[in-house]
């Protein structure tokens, strides 16, 4: 069949790159007082792979140094963003737009647990009304002088990535993963997905990577041995960290104190990101 025949009219939910396509943009325009010079998806190919954790920790060290951040929570069916960061106060809006709630260390933040009446309110909305929601993230919050945004995007390939693929002015995702073989399946869906659509691909982190004995300080890959590296040969990308199972990590999440973690896992990323995007 030609591109007419499987047409199905509907752009918006259509990853192909036909003539027709290529001829539209469907980029959103944010708020008229919004102020982003660099907008950076965080991605993976499955859930449970820790891409709220990186989101949380790259927009922590940008921060640090004294670059403006913010998060744009996409995950709207299974927010965790708030919870890193202790985030009780509710956001707010006005005739002129609604407002990001700012952390403890001036990370601004927008997520739908921001909205809600409680953080255990189920969102049960179908595609459509999600993926619209998101784009109110970028159109009707007013975002000032942000550096870099971090969008912590729902895992695969569906309507919210596409979305977002499709309406921010992305200049790059981060894939996150996990050593197991299985993962490289799920990566390469990921990676191919921004291929797809022309999103430029940062590099990888890898979660999980390995566990630190705390008696004799030895690496132990509890997930068996990592795959990374072929990944990343293999679609000639960069490996910009890897993030260990460190308790203590895991406890400042949970509390709510994620800024306030002082292990240096992800500094190379940090160094890359700023590194790549380098205006």
């Amino acid at each position: 069949m030609n591109e007419a025949e499987n047409c199905t009219h509907n752009c918006e939910t259509c990853s192909a790159s036909c003539s027709s396509r290529e001829k539209q943009s469907f980029l959103e325009a944010p708020h008229a007082m919004s102020s982003v010079k660099k907008v950076i998806g965080v991605v993976s190919g499955k859930g449970g792979v820790g891409k709220s954790m990186v989101t949380a920790l790259l927009a922590t060290i940008l921060r640090r140094r004294n670059r403006q951040t913010a998060i744009l929570d996409a995950d709207i069916t299974g927010p965790s963003i708030p919870k890193l960061f202790g985030l009780t106060k509710k956001a707010t809006g006005d005739e002129l737009g609604m407002y990001p709630v700012r952390s403890k260390t001036g990370i601004d933040i927008m997520s739908i647990n921001l909205l809600l009446d409680t953080d255990t309110t189920p969102v049960v909305w179908r595609g459509p009304v999600i993926a619209g929601t998101v784009k109110q993230f970028w159109t009707d919050v007013i975002w000032e002088d942000i550096d870099f945004m971090f969008v912590d995007l729902p895992p695969g390939t569906g309507d919210v990535p596409l979305t977002v693929f499709q309406s921010l002015p992305l200049d790059g995702i981060i894939v996150v993963t996990t050593p197991q073989e299985l993962v490289s399946m799920i990566v390469a869906k990921a990676v191919n997905m921004a291929r797809m659509m022309n999103i430029p691909i940062l590099g990888i982190v890898e979660n999980m990577s390995y566990a630190l004995c705390p008696d004799c300080g030895k690496h132990i890959s509890i997930f068996g041995e990592s795959h990374v590296d072929e990944i990343a040969a293999q679609y000639q990308l960069d490996v910009l960290g890897r993030l260990p199972i460190d308790p203590a990590l895991t406890r400042a999440a949970d509390e709510g104190l994620i800024e306030l973690f002082d292990g240096d896992y992800l500094q190379q990323a940090a160094d890359s990101i700023e590194k790549k995007l380098a205006e």
